[in-house]
């Protein structure tokens, strides 16, 4: 018998493709043998942000007490005190201080809503932000060939079946490697041109929900009238609802930026209750190879967008952070010691951020020990003592409520590191 789950993937197909023909049997068989799923019943969401480039994370929650990081970057690092020179760190904790530009954080880290998690990263020693991006999305750093990403799984791990094509939604202009594999995922550019593409059909379809519409009017009373009225009355909802004029919550003000924008869609997708409950955005500008800057500079902007996105959204989200949780991630780190061009080079080691009120917040969990050049991975990079599976998986079994980590991370046997409550 087809499942429901093969319907949502064949509709799916129906629903993005071009130029198709009739209605396939199995299609009407999936059907009449199930019951459909109820498009807003209310559930969690996990919201997922890439940062790609790898962040240096030594200078967004720097261990300011080290004095061997103090050497190993005259002219970049950072004090807790306050001078003439710049702005100082904002103190977490006696020991770790975040970046100036990242304030933003600083009530929600002591408020208890967010974690930072320090020594992140992949067991896989490559600088290559290719591969290691790859193995990240993956979840499976020593197996090149993995055909699905984590979050593709985790989709599949919800423990029941997509009612809409918008369960799991990236706000990229093509679907991320996270998203890769058998389950329902789109990546919707804009949500105002609504321009959708899925894995197997990377062409752009202006069209679709004119396309489903016909499909629809086609159909005998029944065939998708049941089970396909949920992702048509979806698609009706987004393309009626007055995309450019949204209007947050609280008069809420998101940076125009690429980050801002996608976690302004997120939010309006989230409160639209078209049946969203995995959603992915990227973070661009991370690789800081020359005039990384302190206080200002390339790498000062980066982090004072995301951490204005993410609050943004996170205000926005006022009536609904019961359900959100919001976390971080990227590639690798920077290394230890500054280059010449007052830069970093590609590391290992690096921090992510947990938001929601469900997580083990003000607090910075992981292990970095003083960066003597003897405790460094290779003598230069911060080591990696937390592998990225342990709080991605925690994250994902606690908030979604996802219970197979052998499925989820296939590889991996190690545990997760009390990151969440």
């Amino acid at each position: 018998m087809t499942s429901r789950r093969g319907f949502i993937k064949a509709g799916g197909l129906a629903l993005f493709g071009i130029g198709l023909g009739g209605i396939p049997g199995f299609l009407a068989e999936a059907v009449a043998s199930t019951d459909p799923l109820g498009l807003f019943k209310r559930r969690k969401i996990m919201v997922c942000i890439f940062q790609r480039g790898a962040m240096d994370g030594l200078m967004a929650v720097t261990p300011f007490t080290d004095p061997y990081l103090k050497a190993a970057r005259p002219g970049l690092f950072m004090s807790a005190v306050a001078s003439q020179k710049n702005r100082p760190l904002i103190d977490l904790d006696g020991r770790f201080g975040l970046h100036p530009a990242m304030s933003a954080f600083e009530p929600m880290f002591k408020e208890k809503r967010m974690a930072i998690v320090h020594g992140i990263g992949s067991p896989n020693s490559t600088r290559s932000h290719f591969d290691a991006q790859d193995f990240m999305e993956s979840g499976t750093p020593f197996k090149k060939g993995t055909e699905s990403g984590w979050l593709n799984r985790a989709v599949g791990l919800l423990g029941h079946d997509a009612a809409t094509p918008f369960q799991a939604v990236s706000l990229t202009s093509s679907l991320p490697r996270s998203f890769y594999g058998d389950h329902p995922a789109v990546a919707i550019r804009n949500l105002a041109d609504f321009n959708i593409q899925m894995k197997g059909n990377q062409a752009s379809v202006n069209n679709t929900a004119r396309t489903f519409e016909d499909l629809y009017d086609q159909t005998s009373s029944g065939l998708l009238k049941s089970t396909g009225k949920e992702s048509f009355e979806a698609i009706k909802m987004l393309q009626k609802t007055d995309i450019k004029n949204y209007r947050p919550e609280n008069n809420v003000v998101y940076p125009n930026t690429a980050l801002g924008n996608s976690l302004k869609q997120i939010a309006q997708l989230i409160k639209m209750d078209v049946g969203m409950e995995v959603a992915f955005a990227e973070s661009g500008g991370w690789d800081t190879h020359f005039n990384q800057g302190t206080d200002t500079g390339v790498f000062a902007r980066n982090v004072n967008d995301l951490s204005n996105s993410i609050i943004a959204f996170w205000s926005d989200m006022a009536k609904y952070q019961d359900d959100v949780t919001l976390m971080t991630m990227t590639e690798f780190g920077r290394t230890v010691a500054q280059n010449g061009t007052g830069g970093t080079d590609h590391g290992r080691g690096s921090c992510n951020f947990i938001l929601g009120n469900s997580v083990k917040g003000g607090m910075v969990h992981g292990l970095v020990n003083p960066l003597a050049k003897e405790n460094l991975e290779d003598g230069r990079d911060l080591p990696v003592t937390t592998d990225f599976r342990s709080v991605f998986s925690e994250v994902a079994d606690k908030h979604l409520g996802i219970k197979n980590d052998k499925i989820l991370f296939p590889e991996w046997n190690g545990k997760q590191i009390g990151v969440m409550l």
